[in-house]
């Protein structure tokens, strides 16, 4: 497996995350307390999508480009004007949906180990002062950054599964970070191949320390064979109210992209 997010930007399951992302932002800006964004896989921060990688998916026509309809959900007509707001042919990754997000007490850490792509990040995010770029592997920087000074924050989790044991690094890293900072938001993404592979995947949170958890699941239709066509985000110590406003963003998702979704608590109040 390999999705790297040049060859992904701005599909359906970047439309299912980065509409999580906002959701969870949006409950953190609601106090005035600082909050920080851990940010393990960054990328590159924005993406041409006409460019030779999202060309040759052609991902983003059947993502974000269908979200035609009005969104009455706040995460997702967040995320979408976020998103719109850097033109046609471009997308902003998490890195800079979050980076718009920030209050000036907030603070931005993105991670990114690849070098062409760190330095792509770095100038992304140069017009955000509470940003910046980190060259280092996300999984054993994040527990390096752990507890956040704020005592407040949100880690996303969203590697490009360049290993065969990507899952178990996951799950690794998770179980070091919910140990250093057992109050924070985390947002896990991962493919689904399998029904298996997610119930197998959640187990492996569950047994790491999570104790209260939601699994978002976004399944379209019509992909070629051997193309990505479900999509899964863990969610931990999600925020009040996510559960709702998640609820109706994914059904105007669902609708405009022809998917079928779930949302399901696996842990903690449901």
């Amino acid at each position: 497996m390999n999705y790297r997010h040049a060859y992904h930007a701005g599909n359906f399951a970047d439309v299912m995350k980065h509409t999580a992302l906002v959701a969870v932002l949006l409950h953190l800006r609601k106090k005035e307390a600082p909050f920080a964004v851990i940010d393990t896989h960054a990328g590159r921060g924005l993406y041409d999508l006409s460019g030779t990688e999202a060309q040759k998916t052609g991902e983003a026509g059947q993502g974000i480009a269908r979200l035609t309809a009005p969104a009455t959900a706040e995460p997702l007509a967040t995320y979408l004007d976020i998103a719109r707001s850097f033109g046609a042919n471009r997308y902003p990754g998490s890195p800079l949906i979050a980076a718009r997000l920030l209050r000036p007490q907030d603070r931005l850490a993105a991670i990114e180990k690849h070098p062409e792509e760190v330095e792509a990040l770095a100038e992304a995010l140069k017009p955000f002062r509470k940003a910046r770029a980190i060259a280092a592997d996300g999984y054993a920087q994040l527990t390096k950054l752990l507890p956040p000074p704020e005592r407040r924050g949100l880690i996303l989790i969203d590697p490009p599964f360049e290993a065969t044991n990507e899952f178990e690094q996951i799950a690794q890293a998770f179980g070091r970070a919910i140990k250093r900072f057992a109050t924070g938001i985390f947002l896990i993404w991962f493919p689904i191949k399998t029904k298996s592979d997610a119930e197998a995947f959640s187990g492996e949170i569950l047994a790491r320390g999570a104790t209260k958890l939601i699994r978002i699941q976004l399944a379209v239709t019509g992909k070629e064979e051997g193309r990505l066509a479900e999509t899964g985000l863990l969610i931990v110590n999600p925020p009040y109210g996510f559960d709702t406003a998640m609820h109706e963003a994914l059904a105007t998702i669902a609708i405009s992209l022809d998917a079928r979704w779930s949302l399901d608590w696996l842990a903690g109040e449901g």
